[in-house]
């Protein structure tokens, strides 16, 4: 099991890099490791890297939640305020150094009530681009398959495969 390292970046990517170069100088072989979180445009981006604490280091995603939603409120977003989108990087590291970095975006709004039971984090307020249902709401496969960690991970796949010599 990989250790609990503290994301202490202002990126995802630098909190990804982290985290794939602390296992990657103690262990052999490829790592690739990823952070990811919602950046909301009424709130310049916030939660961002913080997305998992947003309401404090032991606050649960209900709290999170609730306070993505209150702050929305206080800034008073609607419509197109509510823009947002999920960001993730993925770093694949070999030998104690970073070989390359992914990026996968999905973008999409925030609603002003949770809808739906699957998925975790902000996935019941979050409706992607091109959807009428919420992350929440939708089949597990059709949100893996948009998602932004699947969008990073293609990259990776690519990078993996030519170095493999095989196809994708």
């Amino acid at each position: 099991m990989a250790p609990d390292i503290e994301e202490t970046a202002a990126t995802f990517a630098g909190n990804a890099a982290l985290k794939a170069l602390s296992i990657s100088a103690a262990h052999s072989g490829w790592v690739l490791a990823d952070d990811s979180g919602l950046e909301v445009d009424a709130l310049h981006g916030a939660p961002g890297v913080f997305s998992a604490r947003f309401a404090g280091a032991d606050a649960d995603d209900a709290a999170n939640r609730a306070k993505l939603l209150q702050e929305l409120d206080r800034v008073g977003a609607c419509g197109p305020q509510r823009a947002a989108r999920f960001r993730c990087a993925m770093v694949l590291a070999r030998d104690g150094r970073v070989v390359e970095t992914f990026e996968g975006t999905i973008g999409g709004a925030i609603l002003s009530e949770e809808r739906g039971q699957g998925g975790f984090g902000y996935d019941c307020l979050f409706v992607p681009e091109g959807f009428s249902q919420t992350f929440a709401e939708l089949p597990e496969e059709e949100k893996n398959r948009i998602s932004h960690r699947s969008r990073a991970l293609a990259g990776a796949a690519t990078l993996l495969a030519k170095i493999a010599g095989s196809p994708a």
